[in-house]
């Protein structure tokens, strides 16, 4: 078997309109298509990061919240590579979002982070 590349990951959010704004506007995530299914009340936005199809974000009535954060089984947070990591904390920091401590990996010597999506899913941000 030969896997080419991740095709996307899926994200449900429990306020599609806080979480279209935070992936759409605060991290200027492109719209690529907007779906609204009434047979599930559901809706699905596909999210690019530079032309490149990344996300899928789901809205369902009443999902269950995350149970713990960030060791829970399954997807443990989202990692987008910056340039300048302090001006990205700057320009969020305007937007109300803010970081926690930076930290340095202690493989690569390089500086990261994390932010929160309105779900409290965990957003790593990680220095070139």
């Amino acid at each position: 078997m030969t896997l080419n590349k991740v095709h996307h990951i899926a994200i449900i959010c429990s306020d599609y309109k806080t979480s279209k704004k935070f992936y759409v506007e605060d991290l200027g995530l492109e719209p690529l298509q907007e779906f609204y299914r009434e047979d599930r009340d559901s809706y699905k936005l596909d999210l690019a990061l530079h032309g490149n199809y990344i996300i899928e974000l789901f809205s369902f009535p009443k999902p269950p919240p995350r149970s713990t954060r960030p060791e829970a089984t399954g997807l443990r947070h989202l990692a987008f590579e910056v340039d300048d990591l302090q001006s990205h904390l700057l320009e969020l920091s305007k937007k109300g979002i803010l970081a926690e401590p930076v930290r340095i990996d202690e493989f690569t010597q390089k500086k990261f982070t994390f932010i929160f999506d309105p779900d409290n899913l965990p957003i790593e941000l990680y220095q070139k």
